[in-house]
């Protein structure tokens, strides 16, 4: 079975700016791939997912593996250093370096399953998710999965040697907790260019490579002579713990072990070789679920519970401490859903299991609530639910960074494991070292097998909290090393940890561990600095000397960094979560091009370089930025999605009212920023203006001169406006006033949906009005940056309705990116206007403004509808409330999963996008209406229903026409 990748959107303007030293023009010579060498693109590699960050030479993204080879040949030719990467999502600063990066993450993705032999052969770049996809399909199961699981790579894992969720699954009914324990053979690479598969060593194979390779002979002779020196010594210090991924995997070459040196090269962290494939031992799956849930009074009786619920052989169990669910409540703008499903407590253990059938799963998942006596407990069987869980617990390493009203929090001792017995002590000590120190953390983690999670106060921003750092870390690692534990538990040693493997190890297995890297990489040339010959932990942090004096005027009010955009581009944590590929609207760009630089997290760390100023030298001008910020929709959803909230759309707005400052914009900015002033010219001329946009010809040179592709047709304008036949409805005993928002697009293009609206609150018992004069919400003008011009149709919009502000009558839109636009950009745009607040409050969807009424009685028939929520309902509004609406009218309502539509307003119409726009739309929406053809797609977004009608020729609805009862149209 093989399972492929799809298909990747490939871009027109990649850069190459600096791509003229000899080392950058040999590998655009021998490598198909990117060969990037620009100042953006060493500044989007500079930082991953830790405390760390390193201006790389250039990156390079191999297409197969013969580039990747290819590239490691040229740098060795030029004696360029490698640091391989895959997601980015590395803790301890392993995947940044002063060297070549090599990416392998967007096309070295091949997956191949062989249910037979029950194993998978997989490429560096493989997705951990996407392996689990293809081994479920047949059966089968891989039990190490981080909570990055959606966009770490199995390259990452192997050079952490990661464990995950459910490593206790595979402990338990599998090889083991460790990747490494899956590991049956690598394919690897040396610096000088040694070729080779490696696995398990018996004196047959040894004989077979002392004929084939004298290079490779000579390794493996040293490594035979390395474990003979040290094995009493490894045999002594490496603690025998389900969680033990510190330092170099060094007992794998014992005897017992099988001389097997692909394990014993898990968790070198690409210090040692390039990693080009590995074949991994697949397990049997169960595939059914069920969790339960246990409240206890504290994080401690939580993990003496844990130990316990081992002798029960879940395939998971994870505990959080209170802390943590304080974050998320105090992150979350509408209350996280997982929340509601915790029983009574301040901490709870999750405890999974799996079974062929979900009543065998739930009948294990009660009796561990009878065998732990729970007093405080609840069981899930249902899969959405298990999700909320489960999605809680992933987001604590996003959430607990940031905590409003208290200082950033940060890795340094995140991921530090003890054996399971001993973990409540070790909590407590640790708690009480966080006291003696002033520090302040959460708990939370995988407690069956003693892993800790935290993130710390540690102020690594500030140069006079280093010396707190580096001596509490030292008595933390003093303290897990007496209770038999490892520096790491998860996520490797890289920069932060490395320099405390002599507390751990002793002297002797520090020089060992030197050894084993010599034998490898004698040159020093593989990922230098981390794992061993480390500058320390307190040299290359990132944030100690960043603090940039924005001098310009800042535009919006970023409320949640303390009002300082410099603090906002350090929002971003580096975890990723907006690099997956399978489920939300985060992020669209990336999910259409896999390249970083159209992602969430890279276009937050080219705004952070910007601001340092040493490698993107041109600040707000910064082509770079700009570049990667013209491909962001602004839908808003790492707002939401994003567990540190990093807010990109107000971002790009910042950014492009800067760049453009004192200077002309893009043809583009000034036909679409404009466009609620070129459709209010052309609305008396409708006819006309339809006439000239479609006639043969003539249609093709008008888009062509405004930059739209050839192949999108241009909306028509309605012959009549809303506005212009709207009258107001009276208002009736009892009847509560509304203003209903025409808003541009409706208005313009699709008057009918607003009189659907009139109809839908008239029978809901509302008089409705409308505001006395033309007004717009100036939704484009954000995009481009357009900021004194959206204030000024502001300013206009409080004037005309302040009697109803004042007056607190509820605004109704029916427009998601302008509901939005009163909701988020207002406030923003005027953060001391109380007029602006009472506004933003009063402003509501149809579906918020009804939720609560008594149900809604069927206008129609009841039909089969497919809901598509717009990006910026589902960041910032209430979708559940429209489709609840429709469920209480009787209709049989499937939500779709689809993300970005890909239209984004005018995003999908420009010809230099449309590739992306199309892609986009077919992940999930396009694939769901040729699957339920008898179906209506309801949407609430203008550019959603345009999508759907140019790419697969649906007329999609508007909520209120199904509700408002009007005429179905033809379907397509």
């Amino acid at each position: 079975m093989r399972h492929d990748a799809p298909a990747i959107v490939r871009l027109r303007h990649d850069r190459n700016d600096h791509a003229d030293s000899p080392l950058a023009r040999a590998l655009a010579s021998a490598v198909d791939g990117d060969v990037r060498f620009d100042p953006g693109s060493r500044a989007l590699y500079a930082t991953d997912a830790s405390n760390y960050r390193h201006v790389p030479i250039g990156v390079v993204v191999p297409r197969t593996i013969d580039a990747l080879i290819a590239a490691v040949a040229v740098c060795r030719e030029h004696g360029a250093p490698i640091v391989a990467r895959g997601g980015g999502t590395s803790l301890a600063g392993q995947t940044c370096n002063e060297g070549v990066v090599i990416d392998c993450s967007r096309h070295l993705t091949h997956i191949e399953i062989d249910r037979d032999a029950r194993v998978a052969r997989v490429q560096p770049g493989v997705v951990m998710k996407e392996l689990r996809k293809a081994a479920n399909a047949v059966g089968l199961e891989f039990g190490p999965d981080p909570s990055t699981n959606d966009r770490c790579t199995l390259g990452g894992m192997l050079g952490n040697n990661s464990c995950g969720v459910h490593s206790v699954f595979s402990e338990f009914y599998g090889p083991g907790p460790r990747t490494s324990d899956h590991v049956d053979e690598l394919d690897i690479l040396t610096y000088r260019g040694v070729r080779a598969r490696v696995g398990a060593t018996d004196d047959v194979e040894l004989r077979r490579i002392a004929a084939a390779s004298h290079e490779l002979f000579e390794i493996y002779s040293g490594l035979d002579e390395l474990r003979t020196r040290y094995a009493a010594d490894i045999r002594a210090r490496f603690p025998d713990m389900p969680r033990r991924v510190s330092g170099y995997n060094l007992p794998e070459l014992l005897p017992e072990h099988g001389f097997h040196v692909a394990r014993a090269l898990v968790g070198s962290e690409s210090t040692c070789v390039m990693l080009v494939g590995a074949t991994l031992s697949l397990m049997d799956a169960k595939p059914a679920r069920a969790v339960a849930v246990i409240g206890y009074p504290d994080i401690y009786a939580a993990a003496a519970a844990a130990n316990a619920a081992r002798e029960l052989r879940p395939i998971g169990c994870e505990a959080m401490d209170d802390t943590l669910i304080h974050r998320i409540k105090a992150r979350h703008d509408r209350k996280h859903e997982g929340i509601a499903l915790l029983p009574d407590g301040h901490a709870w253990l999750m405890i999974e299991f799996g079974a062929d059938t979900t009543a065998a799963a739930r009948a294990l998942a009660d009796a561990a609530v009878r065998a732990l006596d729970a007093r405080s407990s609840r069981v899930y069987d249902d899969p959405a639910r298990q999700h909320s869980l489960s999605d809680m617990r992933e987001q604590a390493l996003g959430v607990d960074a940031f905590a409003v009203g208290k200082p950033d929090n940060y890795e340094g001792w995140e991921d530090s494991a003890v054996p399971p017995a001993r973990l409540e002590r070790y909590l407590r000590e640790l708690h009480a070292l966080y006291g003696e120190f002033g520090l302040h953390g959460s708990l939370y983690g995988h407690f069956a097998q003693g892993c800790v999670h935290t993130r710390i106060d540690f102020g690594l921003d500030r140069r006079d909290s280093l010396q707190r750092y580096r001596d509490f870390t030292a008595a933390a690692a003093q303290l897990v090393v007496a209770h038999g534990g490892s520096l790491s538990g998860e996520h490797g040693d890289g920069e932060s940890k490395a320099d405390l493997h002599e507390v751990m190890f002793g002297r002797e297995l520090c020089s060992a561990f030197d050894d084993f890297k010599a034998l490898w990489d004698p040159d020093l040339r593989m990922n230098p600095g981390k794992m061993v010959h480390t500058d320390g932990r307190t040299a290359h942090l990132r944030l100690v000397d960043f603090h940039p004096a924005v001098t310009e005027p800042i535009e919006l009010e970023h409320g949640d960094d303390h009002h300082d955009f410099a603090h906002a581009t350090v929002r971003c944590v580096g975890i990723g979560k907006c690099r997956k590929q399978d489920a939300g609207a985060m992020c669209p760009s990336f999910m259409a091009t896999r390249d970083e630089r159209y992602s969430t997290r890279g276009r937050a760390h080219l705004l952070f370089e910007m601001l340092r100023g040493e490698v993107i030298t041109d600040g707000w001008r910064s082509e770079e930025v700009k570049e990667s910020l013209d491909l962001c929709l602004a839908c808003k959803a790492c707002k939401s999605e994003c567990p540190t909230h990093v807010d990109m759309a107000s971002y790009k707005t910042e950014f492009m009212a800067h760049h453009y400052a004192g200077r002309l914009r893009s043809r583009e900015a000034y036909v679409f920023g404009w466009l609620h002033r070129w459709l209010a010219l052309g609305r008396p001329f409708a006819g006309l203006a339809n006439a000239v946009a479609h006639a043969p010809g003539l249609g093709a040179l008008l888009k062509r001169a405004v930059g739209v592709a050839q192949a999108r047709d241009v909306p028509r304008l309605a012959s009549r406006s809303f506005r212009r036949d709207f009258r107001a409805t009276p208002a009736r005993d009892g009847a509560r006033r509304v203003v209903l928002w025409p808003d541009t697009f409706n208005d313009a293009f699709y008057p009918g949906i607003l009189h659907d609206a009139v109809r839908v609150l008239t029978a809901a018992g509302y008089a409705v009005d409308i505001p006395k004069r033309r007004l717009c919400c100036g939704r484009p003008l954000y995009d481009y940056g357009f900021l004194d011009q959206a204030r000024k149709l502001w300013r206009r919009t409080l004037a005309t309705l302040a009697p109803d502000i004042d007056a607190g009558v509820p605004i109704v839109g029916l427009e998601p990116s302008c509901v939005s636009s009163f909701r988020d950009e207002l406030p923003a745009l005027f953060p001391d206007h109380e007029r602006a607040a009472r506004l933003a409050k009063q402003t509501v969807t149809i579906g918020e403004l009804l939720g609560d009424a008594p149900p809604v009685p069927a206008a129609s028939e009841p039909q089969h509808l497919l809901f598509h929520r717009h990006c910026h309902e589902a960041a910032v509004l209430s979708p559940e409330r429209e489709v609840e609406l429709l469920r209480r009218a009787g209709h049989r309502v499937d939500v779709l999963d689809s993300g970005c539509c890909g239209m984004a307003g005018a995003f999908g119409f420009q010809r230099d996008k449309l590739d992306i726009s199309i892609a986009l739309a077919e992940r999930v929406l396009l694939p769901a209406l040729r699957d339920a053809p008898d179906a209506t797609l309801v949407t609430d977004g203008f550019s959603c229903r345009e999508q759907v009608r140019q790419l697969a020729g649906v007329r999609a609805r508007h909520v209120v026409e199904i509700l408002g009862g009007s005429p179905t149209p033809a379907a397509r």
